[in-house]
C-alpha cells in the first residue's frame, strides 16, 4: 500500500479537494502563516500553526506521521475547488525558517523532510513529518510545557493535549479508578448494590466463581479496595458500590443530572420553566434509575397492526437509551469534577459526558473499545449491562434503524473534554417529512441528502462527521453529497477546514419561508402546557404547523403522551427532584414576564403586533430594538414575536447576522448552545 510520503504534492492536492479533510494531510496558506493588521492585510510571518501540525504528526501514536503542504490555501468562492495554490513568497526563506524553528521551539529538535514540489505548475513546500519513536514522545513547545504544549492529531485537526494524553505517551498502565479514596471505607458500601451485582452476574453465569466469595473477597476480586489497606475503597469501589451518603461526601460533583427543557433550545431565561432531577448512588443502581427517569418522560407511541391483539411500541428503543447511559457511566472521565447531563428537549435527547472519546471517530462502528476505567468497565461487561465487544455504538445504531428512527450522532470534543450523544425523537421520512420535502423535489436529492435537510431543520447546523454518522457513509461520499447541496444553494458552509459546518442556504431558506408563510405559526409551547399535562393536540399545538415533526402519525396509530412528574412520592429511588415552574396564572406567563423587561413603548409595539404580520421590516425593527435592550436567545425572541424559533433563525436572525445588524454575544463560538443576540450599532458595522 502506498505510504503518504510517497505521494507527490499534486496527488496530495487532489486528495484534499476530494475529501476536504484528511488525517495525514494538512494544507497551510497565507492566512495560516501571517498575522494580519487592523485593515486585514497580511503582516508579520509566523509559522505557529504549521509548528502545531509538526508537533501533532510527530506525536500521534500509530499514525505514521503526515505531510504539510505549504502554499495551499482554502478557497471559499469556488464551489468545485475547495483548495487552491497561493503565492506565499520566498520559499527558500520559508524552508530555512521552518527548519530552524523545528530545531529550537520544541523540547527536542526534529528534522522533517522539506522539499519544493509543484501543484498545477506552481511551487509549494512539501513537508514530510515522521512519527517519533515512543521513547522520544511527547514532543512539546518548550515555552508552554506539558500538557498543553504538546499536540495530537484528531481527524484533520491539531489539538492541545490533556493530562489523559500523557498516560498514552508515558505508557502508564495505572487506571484512575484504582486510586484509593481517603475516608472511604468498606463499611460505607451499599449492601443493595452488592446484591444487585450478584443477581445480575448470576443471570449471566450462574456458576461464576466470584458468586461464592463473601462481600470483602468480592470487593477485592473486583479491584474495589486498596491493595495496601483492604478496608479502604478505591474510586471504582466508591462509584460501583458506595452509598449515596459516601458519594456526596467524597465525590460531590459526580452525579447524573436529568434536565427537562421546554422547546428545542437550551433554557436561556432563568424565569423560564425547567425541571432537574439529580441522581447519585452506586452505578449498578443508578443506571436503572436514570433509564427509568428518562424513559418514563418520553412520549409513548403504539401501533396495532390489523389482525394483532398486542400493540408494538414505536418510541425510542429503551435498549438504545440504556446503552448510551451505560456508556456514559463506564467511559466518562472521573478526573473531571462535573456531572453527567441528560437533557431532554421536545425533539431530542442529549447525553453530555465528561471525557472525550479515546476511540477514533472513524472506528465507532468497529468492534473493540479503548478503556478509560479498567475496573469499572469489566463490572458492566460481566453483568451484561454493556456490550462485551466494544460495539455499543453499533448496537445503538441498529436499534434506531429497527425502530425507523434517525441514527444517533456522537460528538467528541477534546477542547471541552466531553462526549455528547444525541437522539432525535421523530421518525425520519415519515408522512409529515415527505410533505415538507416536496418543496425540494426539483433538486432530485437522494434519501441521505433528504435526511440531512430534515436534521438541519431540527438542529440548525450539521457537519461532515454528523452527516457520516446519520447516513453511515464514508468521508468521501459525505463530502461529495454535502458539496452538491452547497452548489444547489440548499446549504451554506461556514468555518474553515475540519471546522467546516453547514447551515441553511438561500434556496432552503426561501423554500422554508414560503412553507411557513402558508402555515399558521403557533405560539411556542410554554410551561403552562406542560404543567397541566396537556398533550400537543390539547394545548392547541400542531407539529406539522411548526415545521418540527414530533412523531410520524399515520391514521392507524394511537398516540398517547405520558409525562412523569418524578416526585419523591412517585419515584422514591431518585435522590432529589428540583422544580422551577411558573404558576398557571397570567401574571407569571413567560411571555408577559419577559415583556415587562422592555420599555413601555416597545412593549406596546409587541403587544399590538398582528398575529399574521407579513411585513418583514416591522419584524426586523422589533428584533433589533429588543436586542438593543438586552441579549436575547432565539427562544426569547420567538416568544415575544409569537413565531417559531427555527423560522426566525433562518428568515431573520441569520440574514441580520450576515448584514451585521445584530451580532452574537459569543462570536467566537457561533454554535454555542447558550448563544444570544445583541444589537450592533451602526458605527461598529463594516462596509
Amino acid at each position: 500500500m502506498k505510504k503518504i510520503f510517497d505521494y507527490t504534492a499534486q496527488e496530495l492536492f487532489h486528495l484534499l479537494n476530494e475529501t476536504a479533510e484528511n488525517k495525514q494531510i494538512e494544507a497551510k496558506g497565507i492566512d495560516d502563516i501571517h498575522t494580519h493588521d487592523r485593515s486585514g492585510k497580511p503582516g508579520k510571518e509566523t509559522f505557529r500553526s504549521l509548528m502545531e501540525s509538526v508537533c501533532s504528526f510527530s506525536n500521534e501514536p500509530d499514525l505514521g506521521g503526515g505531510v504539510i503542504l505549504l502554499g495551499i490555501g482554502e478557497n471559499r468562492e469556488d464551489f468545485f475547488n475547495r483548495y487552491v495554490v497561493e503565492d506565499i513568497g520566498d520559499l527558500d526563506k520559508a524552508q530555512c525558517d521552518i527548519a530552524t524553528q523545528c530545531k529550537t521551539l520544541f523540547n527536542i529538535p526534529v528534522y522533517p523532510d522539506i522539499s519544493i514540489d509543484q501543484v498545477d505548475g506552481h511551487n509549494v513546500l512539501k513537508i514530510c513529518v515522521p512519527e517519533l519513536s515512543a521513547a522520544r514522545k511527547p514532543l512539546y513547545f518548550k515555552q508552554q510545557g506539558l500538557p498543553t504544549g504538546a499536540y495530537r492529531r484528531s481527524g484533520s485537526s491539531d489539538l492541545s493535549c490533556t493530562d489523559e494524553d500523557l498516560y498514552v505517551f508515558y505508557q502508564d498502565n495505572n487506571s484512575f479508578d484504582e486510586t484509593p479514596i481517603r475516608g472511604a471505607l468498606v463499611k460505607d458500601v451499599d449492601p443493595d448494590a452488592l446484591k444487585r451485582y450478584r443477581m445480575l452476574r448470576a443471570k449471566v453465569n450462574p456458576s461464576a466463581e466470584e458468586l461464592n466469595y463473601n462481600d470483602q473477597e468480592l470487593l477485592e476480586a473486583l479491584g474495589c479496595v486498596s491493595i495496601d489497606n483492604p478496608e479502604q475503597l478505591t474510586l471504582a469501589g466508591v462509584l460501583l458500590f458506595g452509598s449515596e451518603k459516601l458519594q456526596r461526601r467524597v465525590i460531590p460533583m459526580v452525579r447524573i443530572d436529568y434536565i427537562r427543557v421546554p422547546g428545542n433550545e437550551w433554557v436561556q431565561d432563568p424565569d423560564a420553566s425547567f425541571r432537574t432531577t439529580d441522581m447519585r448512588g452506586p452505578l449498578l443502581l443508578q443506571v436503572f434509575r436514570a433509564v427509568n427517569a428518562v424513559n418514563d418522560d418520553l412520549p409513548k407511541e403504539f401501533h396495532l397492526p390489523e389482525g394483532h391483539i398486542q400493540a408494538e411500541s414505536l418510541g425510542l428503543p429503551v435498549n438504545a437509551l440504556r446503552e448510551a447511559i451505560v456508556n456514559a457511566m463506564m467511559h466518562r472521565s472521573y478526573r473531571v469534577d462535573r456531572p453527567t447531563q441528560i437533557i431532554r428537549y421536545d425533539n431530542r435527547i442529549e447525553i453530555i459526558n465528561a471525557g472525550y472519546s479515546l476511540k477514533d471517530e472513524g472506528k465507532y462502528n468497529r468492534p473493540g473499545s479503548e478503556i478509560r476505567n479498567k475496573y469499572i468497565a469489566p463490572v458492566f461487561h460481566d453483568t451484561n449491562l454493556a456490550e462485551t465487544k466494544g460495539s455499543g455504538i453499533k448496537r445503538m445504531r441498529e436499534l434506531m434503524v429497527k425502530a425507523h428512527l434517525a441514527l444517533p450522532t456522537f460528538e467528541s470534543d477534546r477542547d471541552d473534554n466531553s462526549f455528547t450523544v444525541r437522539f432525535l425523537l421523530h421518525h425520519f421520512l415519515g408522512e409529515d417529512d415527505l410533505l415538507w420535502l416536496e418543496q425540494f423535489s426539483f433538486f432530485s436529492l437522494n434519501d441521505q441528502q433528504k435526511t440531512a435537510l430534515i436534521f438541519l431543520r431540527e438542529t440548525g447546523a450539521l457537519d461532515n462527521l454528523t452527516y457520516r454518522q446519520m447516513n453511515n457513509c464514508d468521508t468521501l461520499k459525505a463530502s461529495k453529497e454535502l458539496r452538491a447541496m452547497r452548489d444547489m444553494q440548499l446549504l451554506e458552509d461556514h468555518g474553515k477546514g475540519s471546522a467546516t459546518y453547514y447551515k441553511p442556504g438561500a434556496k432552503m431558506i426561501d423554500a422554508m419561508s414560503k412553507y411557513w408563510s402558508q402555515t399558521q405559526i403557533p405560539t411556542p409551547r410554554c410551561a403552562n402546557n406542560q404543567k397541566t399535562g396537556l398533550n400537543d393536540q390539547e394545548a392547541g399545538l400542531n407539529n406539522q404547523e411548526t415545521g418540527l415533526t414530533y412523531q410520524e402519525r399515520p391514521q392507524n396509530r394511537s398516540v398517547t403522551y405520558q409525562e412523569s412528574r418524578l416526585t419523591d412520592q412517585e419515584s422514591p429511588q431518585i435522590s432529589s427532584v428540583t422544580y422551577q415552574e411558573q404558576e398557571n396564572d397570567d401574571s407569571n406567563n413567560p411571555r408577559d414576564v419577559l415583556l415587562k423587561k422592555f420599555p413601555a413603548e416597545l412593549r406596546d409595539r409587541l403587544c399590538s403586533l398582528k398575529k399574521r404580520e407579513k411585513n418583514e421590516s416591522i419584524l426586523r425593527e422589533l428584533i433589533y430594538d429588543m436586542c438593543a435592550i438586552m441579549p436575547l436567545s432565539k427562544e426569547q425572541i420567538a416568544l415575544c414575536l409569537n413565531r417559531s424559533p427555527v423560522y426566525l433563525r433562518t428568515v431573520f436572525l441569520g440574514p441580520m447576522i450576515e448584514e451585521q445588524v445584530i451580532k452574537y454575544s459569543h462570536p467566537e463560538v457561533p454554535t454555542y448552545r447558550r448563544q444570544t443576540y445583541i444589537a450592533n450599532p451602526k458605527e461598529e458595522r463594516h462596509e
